[in-house]
């Protein structure tokens, strides 16, 4: 590229040419050098070009080896130039511009197999004489004969080096861009792993290798996609892993390799932006990368060289590309809400073909008793019609007769025997419906299966290992540790682990945040480390393992640890805690999630523990986890975020408590055992021992208390073993006594929305068949509540702070009109004032609103349309959370009729339009009794 500030060459495979050289007078001075790097270079594309004319002699008609072949003399005519080999770069140039006229003139292909075939042999005898030192001089008839088969219009060697880049950048193809950067992001994984693992183990020159076949990937495919200096940069990349043979880097070469990387970093990153923005298909993409060398590179104007593409590997992942496609996340979620509906459906399915056939068993044996009935009336009818005949005849009736001709069967005996043969009907029509039912639970069985099937496949979709984003982190570690001249080994374990795409992608940020705060003040610098008697190089370690139905990220530091006793110091100096309580070290360190509550002594760019903190752990919340600190001074911190694992269909066990039905997902449960109703009562009793189970000790408990609920453990009066559930994924493992257990089913998880949101230990809620909601219990986060005791205390803790924090409180005020003007006015009023505003646009946003808000005073319209003032107002005041809440009614109806239906609504003041500021400041401040 003229006048950039980079000089690139393209070359081949394995080992190429330096391109962004350290020096400008590096060329000069490593003349041998070059010369013997070419001279590898050189023999390697000997061999290619060798390969590429088999192919073109097997399969004349298909052009991909006349291509390869021209790429490969485009690289090395490129590599020739700057090595001073000019009777190689001569022939390399007449003989690819030859192959130009192949495009308009197919006749001319069995003559240039032929030169080529020459070409070929001029090239291995001038590669010999260069090995040995010996002047080198192209075969001018070859020459001549490549250029007499040149086409005038195609001539391509007359065209300046900028035509030759300009030409080559309108070739671009988007879709081979696209595919290159999905790759790109692959290989860049792949590298920042080897890497790591390299500098843990210096000394295995395995890494260096692995390393140096990415690096080779990631430049052809750059070359491939036109991407010229991405390639030259991992080219130059390549050859400085390749110069240090099978050696361990020392540090200024760990440098150099750590620059090398980021450099490549800045330039995929940027041409992925460029792309992703539309910016890419025209391909700019040089001048952007250019823009990002380091300017004390040399400039040079060496001609553009024809990027090379990667070899049949890159071809051949093309077609793969090609089958993906893209599906937005919004209608993703769509979908497995649908699949999710599609169970529940089922379900109900379910649930009424299995009463349809508890109906026909209960219509069988109604048939059976028919049938006896039906019997016995045919005994009673025969027994009354012989007794009549009898009495009419005598006793001797009939001995002479048969009874059809005595006429004997009376009109009720008919009636009978058809109703006997009615009966088998019946029975016939149930046994058809039992056979149709059976079949209709078979299919069910097998839809059952499909939607099972089916609904995994879209989760799966959205599951993403948590490796993918390891390689950021590790950035963010060498960056961060570079910048403070600290040691840093950050390890992660069990990256292989699966996470939901929203949450992953949502953890990101807050993850980064608490590497910053580990690398900048919870590990000490190396001096400090050596002096406590550490290694130099600090730990960090980040975990990923699952505990029930939660995902579980650890971030572990070896460094110094939070000082409790300086956050309990700030605490009490900010009123958030008083000298006389007495907190546990684990409840102390909740402080630093406070906004703007920080130890650090300053403030710096890269972080401060705590600043920023609440803000983690607000997004955690939001996800519906937890953020739980330990810490030792001296020792190290460690980090807990406990994040759900959202599977929208799950399979779950439904237990019952009293008349209460719960659902328990069944990777929550560890096991399930029967325990007599003697040793329950011996385990409810105080200082009960532990229950032990196959080596491992359980708290026992009944699963009514846990939930705090009325219902009490039923012992008394039963003769079998009452069933207990063994649950872990929680400090303490716990054994849960339940009183029936109604059999596991698959349930689709349903959101139960913001108002429930905030009670802890419940996952959501299901639909079952019979249409009944039950709630699905998270019983990991419930027993980690009832196993540190911190529900009263904590509220008890929280309404001291409220106490004290009360007259501190903004109050919120709700403006209910609809003017615009006139909430945007009052709203800046009432925000200066250091009030919380919520706005309502009339009465019936403002009643949908008080369900999930309770202001302290509601500023209220006359006429809104859907719902009037009059009629909110009245609704306030007959509800019972709202009902003492003060209202302020601000009109343009000033008459004294509407002012007084207002005040005998239970309006507290009636204000006019317009209002005072200053008198109605006032009036809030007299109704809520706050400044």
């Amino acid at each position: 590229i003229r006048g950039e500030a980079a000089s690139v060459v393209a070359t081949p495979e394995e080992s190429e040419l330096p391109t962004s050289l350290p020096e400008p007078t590096s060329i000069e001075a490593n003349d041998d050098e070059l010369t013997s790097i070419f001279l590898d270079e050189g023999h390697e594309i000997h061999d290619a070009i060798s390969e590429c004319l088999d192919q073109w002699r097997e399969d004349p008609e298909a052009m991909d080896g006349v291509a390869q072949l021209q790429q490969e003399l485009h690289t090395l005519k490129g590599g020739a130039r700057l090595s001073d080999v000019d009777p190689i770069a001569e022939l390399a140039e007449a003989w690819s511009g030859a192959l130009d006229t192949l495009l308009s003139n197919p006749g001319n292909q069995k003559l240039l197999l032929t030169l080529s075939g020459r070409g070929l042999g001029d090239l291995r005898s001038m590669l010999s004489e260069l090995s040995h030192g010996n002047e080198l001089i192209a075969d001018p008839e070859l020459l001549a004969a490549f250029n007499s088969a040149l086409n005038p219009e195609l001539e391509r060697r007359d065209l300046s080096p900028e035509e030759t880049a300009s030409a080559d950048q309108e070739a671009l193809d988007p879709e081979i861009l696209e595919i290159f950067l999905e790759e790109a992001s692959e290989i860049m994984d792949q590298l920042e792993q080897l890497l790591d693992d390299w500098r843990k183990d210096s000394g295995n020159n395995h890494f260096n290798q692995e390393a140096q076949r990415a690096l080779h990937t990631l430049k052809g495919g750059a070359r491939l996609s036109q991407l010229t200096l991405l390639g030259d940069r991992a080219h130059t990349f390549e050859t400085r892993l390749i110069d240090l043979g099978g050696n361990a880097p020392n540090d200024s070469q760990w440098q150099a390799i750590t620059e090398d990387h980021d450099g490549i970093i800045a330039l995929v990153s940027g041409i992925s932006e460029r792309f992703n923005s539309g910016a890419a298909a025209v391909e700019p993409t040089n001048e952007l990368l250019s823009a990002t060398v380091a300017p004390e590179q040399p400039v040079e104007a060496v001609e553009q060289p024809t990027p090379k593409p990667a070899r049949a590997k890159a071809r051949n992942r093309v077609p793969a590309a090609q089958e993906t496609i893209r599906v937005s996340a919004p209608l993703l979620d769509d979908l497995v809400n649908l699949a999710g509906e599609t169970s529940i459906t089922r379900g109900r399915l379910e649930q009424q073909s299995s009463d349809f056939g508890h109906t026909l068993d209960e219509m069988a044996a109604t048939i059976e008793r028919l049938r006896e009935q039906l019997r016995r009336m045919d005994i009673e009818t025969e027994a009354q019609i012989l007794f009549s005949a009898e009495k009419e005849h005598g006793p001797d009736y009939g001995e002479d007769f048969d009874p059809l001709e005595m006429d004997r069967y009376s009109s009720i005996q008919q009636l009978s025997r058809a109703l006997t043969e009615s009966s088998s009907d019946l029975a016939d029509l149930r046994e058809t419906l039992s056979d149709r039912v059976r079949d209709t639970e078979t299919l069910l069985v097998q839809q059952s299966r499909i939607n099972t099937e089916l609904q995994e496949g879209l989760m799966k979709t959205r599951m993403i290992p948590f490796i993918s984003m390891v390689p950021r982190l590790r950035r963010i570690v060498r960056q961060i540790s570079g910048e403070l001249g600290k040691k840093v080994e950050f390890d992660v374990r069990n990256a292989e682990g699966e996470m939901d795409r929203n949450i992953l992608e949502r953890m990101i940020a807050p993850l980064e945040h608490m590497l910053r705060n580990a690398i900048d003040h919870g590990i000490e610098s190396p001096a400090d480390r050596r002096k406590n008697g550490k290694a130099e190089a600090g730990d960090v370690t980040l975990s990923l393992a699952r505990e029930g139905g939660d995902v579980v990220l650890r971030m572990i530091d070896d460094g110094a640890g939070i000082p409790s006793a300086v956050i309990r110091d700030k605490a009490i100096r900010q009123g958030l805690l008083r000298e006389d309580e007495d907190l546990s070290e684990r409840e102390i360190l909740q402080f630093i999630l406070q906004p703007g509550f920080s130890t650090a002594q300053q403030v710096t760019q890269i972080s401060g523990r705590g600043v920023g903190m609440d803000v983690v752990a607000s997004e955690i919340k939001q996800l519906g986890g937890s953020l739980d600190i330990e810490s030792q001074l001296g020792r190290g911190t460690v980090f807990t975020v406990r994040l759900p694992f959202t599977v929208s269909v799950n399979r779950a066990l439904m237990v019952s408590t009293g008349e209460d039905f719960y659902a328990i997902p069944l990777n929550t449960i560890e096991g399930i055992v029967r325990v007599s109703t003697y040793e329950l009562e011996e385990y409810y009793k105080p200082d009960a021992p532990m229950y032990e189970y196959a080596g491992q000790e359980y708290r026992l408990q009944y699963l009514g208390s846990l939930l705090n609920s009325d219902h009490h453990p039923k012992l008394q009066g039963q003769a079998l073993p009452l069933p207990v559930i063994l649950v872990r994924g929680a400090e303490q493992p716990m054994a849960l006594q339940v009183d029936n257990l109604m059999g596991s089913r698959e349930i689709v998880v349903k959101s139960l929305g913001p108002q429930f949101s905030t009670v802890r230990g419940v996952s959501g809620a299901t639909i079952l068949g019979d249409g009944n909601v039950v709630v699905i219990l998270d019983l990991p986060a419930m027993i980690r509540s009832d196993i540190l005791s911190e529900r009263e205390r904590l509220a008890n803790l929280e309404k001291a702070r409220e106490s004290a924090r009360y007259e501190e409180r903004a109050t919120v005020v709700m403006v209910v009109d609809d003017s615009v003007t006139v909430r945007k006015v009052t709203s800046r009023l009432l925000e200066r004032n250091g009030m919380e505003v919520i706005t309502a646009k009339d009465g019936l946003d403002a009643v949908a609103q008080l369900q999930d808000h309770q202001p302290d005073i509601m500023l209220l319209d006359i006429e809104m349309p859907r719902m009037d003032g009059f009629e909110v107002a009245s609704f306030v005041r007959h509800d019972d959370n709202l009902r003492d809440m003060p209202i302020c009614m601000i009109t343009s109806r000033t008459g004294e009729k509407h002012r007084e239906r207002a005040l005998a609504i239970g309006v507290n003041e009636y204000l006019g339009k317009p209002f005072q500021e200053t008198e109605l400041l006032k009036t809030i401040e007299r109704l809520t009794g706050k400044q």
